[in-house]
């Protein structure tokens, strides 16, 4: 049985090691080549139209999940969260908006409008897992500070032209996210719904790797595929919130 003195030190010596990591890696300079997708089409006017169009599920899974959190704050545990997946779910919808404007010519410029929500629906969904494994309290506190780092790297990136940051605050919670699932316990038993969201995740970084081979093989580009996986990301937390809720009403 580990102790949670040992699990608080697991998770802060990966995170030293990560942050020492950046701080010893060069800067990293967006690739220019990041903008060129498999699928450029131009359909009814709209340029890379199924780069642009895959982003409304986030439009939609956004506005449902804030609905979610407002139908289950009389009931469960997260309803002392719901901040944090009010703000989840918020980041969720301008992601939506975000990633089609930024497909829709694609640029560092318009690349920022991509990023800058995605990486508050990271810090935001940090939080709440802390909160609800770790410590509620902490949860709660970490949430506004977690969302101003995830900002301060997309500025980071902007001033400096350095990717350093945003790789931290992106894939840090990615590495850490199953760790903790692995040594603490889900206040709200909502484990299960906590691995679909990294199952989800891991899927659509697949198909994004594979973009161009997805779409030579298939007709269809692995990034607008890669949208479709990270849209039903959201959506294991709207069931984690509705079936808390249920399970606190039984």
């Amino acid at each position: 049985m580990i102790s949670n003195k040992l699990k608080g030190y697991i998770l802060l010596g990966l995170s030293m090691v990560a942050f020492l990591a950046m701080l010893f890696t060069g800067p990293i300079k967006q690739d220019a080549s990041y903008h060129f997708f498999a699928d450029d089409r131009l359909m009814y006017d709209v340029p890379n139209f199924w780069n642009v169009v895959s982003n409304f599920p986030f439009l939609i899974i956004g506005l449902i999940g804030v609905t979610s959190v407002t139908k289950s704050r009389p009931n469960g545990s997260f309803k002392e969260l719901n901040v944090g997946c009010y703000v989840f779910f918020i980041g969720i919808f301008f992601t939506g908006i975000g990633s089609a404007y930024y497909h829709w010519h694609p640029t560092n410029e318009t690349l920022v409008w991509d990023r800058l929500p995605m990486t508050i629906s990271f810090m935001a969904f940090f939080s709440v897992l802390i909160g609800d494994t770790i410590s509620l309290k902490a949860g709660k506190q970490i949430l506004w500070p977690l969302v101003l780092i995830g900002f301060m790297s997309i500025i980071y990136w902007t001033v400096l032209g350095d990717l350093r940051l945003y790789a931290l605050v992106q894939f840090l919670p990615v590495i850490l996210t199953p760790i903790i699932l692995l040594l603490y316990k889900s206040n709200s038993n909502s484990a299960k719904y906590f691995w679909l969201m990294i199952l989800f995740y891991a899927l659509a970084k697949v198909f994004e790797n594979f973009d161009h081979q997805t779409f030579y093989n298939c007709g269809i580009s692995g990034h607008s595929i890669k949208h479709l996986f990270a849209a039903l990301a959201p959506v294991s937390l709207i069931f984690a919130l509705r079936t808390d809720a249920r399970a606190k009403t039984t």
